[in-house]
């Protein structure tokens, strides 16, 4: 007894069946996670250390070796990458895929903690983020206010927002920019702290010696005990003015005396700006296998729920959301699924022609499709773009197997069989067929599940996706669609030729041309030859992408000036690019212009995110916006900029979308290969604002006051002596540094011995201090 027969024979079983896989369906579609694409992240662990003031070569043999050695010999580490920038070391770890965040994270910390004692004692706490530090942030936000101080925002920001942002979940950490935390600023006259014979050393020491809290113990008595507290930090600028650092003679030298101190901020080496107004701006990194949506929906909760407590015109702005952009493709996705469905039975019902034929393949779609979500989440998978694309090209796939079992049926039935004996013997003289058609097909989707790379990972629910909604629809076409055939065909069948008169002008068309072809097979042969090598010669001049330019609702512009530029004249610079992009928010194009300058701990560096309004509110793409800002940045002299858009497929590299790596013995030979491949990049009109991220432009100034080791007399021959009448040259062998051009004074009468005059302080021959000043 085949699976169809026992069907017709049970028709209740073969309904509870399908309702079961409703069911069990609907409940897995409660629970799935919702992401715009297959979570292909890889387990990306980042360790940042701030060394205040390094340069990058100390930092990299001083912290970034050091880092990299120590994380070498986790298990399950695939590479290793590290920059080290001027006051910050930055060490990424991707461990191959599949790899537990959590578990990572443990091993990289466990590993960074052995090595904290052999940092530099002035160096920050590592931080352990699992995250790429790198990555783009999926939100970015501004806080802003009409009457509180850039400090107080940040305070208060600080306070109460941090902690409730950075501990939803999926949140990796909170970058935060343009902070202008409180702090005592130190000016110090250096004239006035020579004049005193103190070096900057003693003031520090004093600051250290006097503003500590320590811990000063209990008092106890036969009945009662108190804690003593000792309130010794400075907490005022008058007490930070009254410090005595040294005594000279007896008299105190207070801080006062030698250095202004005035209330100011910590850092204000980064400017935000949100729409002209200077804010605060928070950058919300997510985890490496975090939901974009659910964090987005948990930030914005998070800030409804704070609104009522901010203080009075604070505002937090959305500066850019991915997740916008995440939604608009999944409801389009959906849109254009249901669209597919009408369709098909549309197209189902014209050629049958009976709204009760049509009935059968139409209920076989949705089990089909929604059977399909119980083993999306028993396989960890997700709701989002690609497998929804899957169930939108499986509508088409899983349909046929029910039109072949029905039509097999509705052709028995109308010549003169029974409903019941029509069904049974339709549907199983096409069992094997439709078998073995659903098996072609699974072991042509199920191999797009093993492909390997990041881009090939992304096809890995699509691939079994589509199998399992092949496998449930021909399931369904065996048992349900016998069952429902059995049941809901017309009483009285049609004339045996109703159906071929309705379509007869079609029929009579491809017979025609059918016949027409099969009379001149050379011609129809040379034809398709003709096609294909055509098709060929247009293949190779169409372009070539990974994905196609999305329009993600989002425009970014990198600006860069020259190295060694203060955040002031970036800054400036960002303020151009923002009137460029005035015209674009005034026409209501662009929602938001929202600036960062100085990020990266880079003052010569500037980004501006352009969120453009909502789809639906706008006449021109991103496209558009690019075209129009792209001739204007060519008036920017003072820096370099262009607008570029985010890359497709969740690729890393919205600015960047092609990176080069180039590995080498020593920095100098790495220089020079990068210098060849920069002049050949940038002959090819396909590669734009080509950049080398080793940059040694930024200008210094090299400072050297070691006296050099004197060399060891060496004992020369009794007539080897000195003339007074010759300058003073050393001979062969002999190197000295001079810091002003040669001369001799003679100190006096020459002995008579073998013995060397003794060398004056002015004389030339002595060797001096050599001190070097590189622009």
């Amino acid at each position: 007894m085949t699976l169809s027969d026992l069907s017709i024979r049970r028709p209740v079983l073969a309904a509870v069946a399908s309702l079961f896989i409703i069911v069990f369906g609907v409940a897995a579609l409660m629970r799935l996670p919702v992401r715009e694409l297959p979570n292909v992240d890889s387990t990306v662990i980042t360790v940042t250390t701030s060394y205040t003031g390094a340069s990058p070569s100390i930092v990299d043999t001083d912290i970034t070796e050091v880092v990299e050695s120590a994380v070498s010999g986790i298990a399950g580490v695939k590479t290793i990458s590290s920059e080290s920038r001027r006051g910050n070391s930055q060490t990424t770890i991707e461990f191959d895929a599949g790899y537990d965040i959590d578990s990572a994270a443990n091993d990289v910390r466990s590993a960074v903690g052995r090595i904290r004692a052999k940092l530099p004692e002035d160096a920050d706490e590592p931080q352990v983020v699992k995250s790429d530090s790198d990555a783009d942030p999926v939100m970015r936000l501004a806080v802003t206010s009409d009457r509180m101080t850039a400090a107080e925002i940040t305070d208060y920001v600080e306070r109460f927002v941090l902690d409730r942002l950075s501990t939803l979940p999926g949140v990796a950490s909170i970058n935060v920019y343009g902070a202008r935390r409180f702090a005592v600023r130190i000016w110090i006259d250096r004239a006035a702290l020579a004049a005193r014979n103190l070096t900057v050393a003693d003031i520090e020491t004093a600051l250290r010696r006097n503003n500590v809290e320590l811990p000063a113990g209990d008092i106890e008595s036969t009945d009662r005990q108190m804690t003593v507290r000792l309130d010794s930090r400075l907490s005022t600028i008058d007490e930070f003015s009254r410090l005595v650092i040294d005594r000279v003679a007896g008299y105190p030298i207070r801080l006062g005396d030698v250095a202004t101190v005035v209330a100011g901020v910590e850092d204000d080496s980064t400017v935000v700006r949100s729409n002209g107004r200077q804010a605060l701006g928070l950058a919300v990194l997510r985890q490496s296998q975090a939901n974009t949506l659910a964090i987005s929906n948990a930030v914005r909760a998070e800030i409804e729920k704070m609104k009522p407590g901010m203080p009075a015109g604070m505002q937090i702005e959305v500066g850019s959301d991915d997740a916008l952009f995440v939604a608009a493709s999944i409801r389009e996705v959906a849109i254009a699924l249901g669209l597919s469905i009408v369709l098909v039975v549309v197209v189902i019902l014209v050629f049958l022609m009976s709204a009760r034929a049509t009935l059968v393949p139409a209920i076989t779609i949705p089990v089909s499709l929604i059977g399909c979500f119980p083993l999306i989440y028993a396989l960890g998978f997700s709701i989002n773009v690609l497998t929804l694309l899957a169930l939108l090209l499986a509508i088409g796939i899983v349909v046929d197997d029910a039109i072949v079992v029905l039509e097999n049926i509705q052709r028995r039935y109308d010549r003169g069989e029974s409903r019941l004996v029509a069904a049974s013997r339709g549907s199983r003289q096409v069992t094997f067929a439709v078998l073995a058609t659903s098996l072609t097909l699974i072991a042509v989707f199920v191999p797009l599940s093993f492909l390997e790379g990041q881009v090939g990972r992304l096809f890995i629910e699509f691939g079994f996706v589509m199998a399992s909604a092949v496998a449930i629809s021909t399931f369904v076409a065996l048992s349900a669609c016998p069952a429902l055939a059995s049941k809901i065909l017309a009483k009285h069948p049609p004339r045996k030729d109703e159906g071929e008169e309705s379509l007869g002008r079609v029929a009579r068309v491809y017979k025609s041309a059918l016949g027409v072809a099969l009379g001149m097979p050379l011609v129809v042969i040379l034809v398709s030859a003709a096609i294909a090598a055509g098709s060929y010669v247009v293949f190779q001049t169409l372009p070539r992408e990974l994905t196609p330019s999305e329009d993600r609702g989002v425009v970014f512009i990198p600006v860069t000036a020259p190295q060694g530029a203060t955040l002031a004249y970036t800054d400036t610079e960002a303020k151009t690019v923002e009137g460029f992009a005035a015209p674009l928010k005034e026409k209501g194009d662009v929602d938001t212009i929202f600036s960062f300058t100085g990020w990266g701990n880079r003052p010569y560096r500037s980004f501006v995110v352009l969120r453009m309004a909502s789809w639906e509110d706008r006449d021109i793409d991103h496209r558009a916006v690019v075209r129009e800002l792209a001739p204007k940045m060519g008036q920017l002299t003072g820096a370099r900029g262009f607008p570029v858009t985010p890359a497709g497929l969740g690729l890393r590299g919205s600015s960047t979308p092609l990176r080069v790596v180039i590995g080498g013995p020593d920095f100098d030979s790495i220089k020079e290969w990068s210098a060849i491949l920069l002049a050949r990049a940038e002959e090819n009109p396909g590669l734009e604002n080509v950049e080398i991220d080793y940059e040694e432009s930024q200008p210094q100034l090299s400072l050297s006051d070691r006296p050099r080791p004197r060399r060891r007399p060496r004992h020369r021959h009794p007539d080897d002596r000195l003339d007074p009448a010759r300058p003073c040259s050393p001979r062969a062998g002999d190197q000295l540094h001079r810091s002003r051009p040669p001369t001799w004074s003679p100190p006096g009468p020459l002995p008579r011995t073998g013995a060397r005059p003794p060398m004056s302080a002015a004389s030339s021959c002595a060797p001096t201090a050599a001190k070097t000043l590189v622009p």
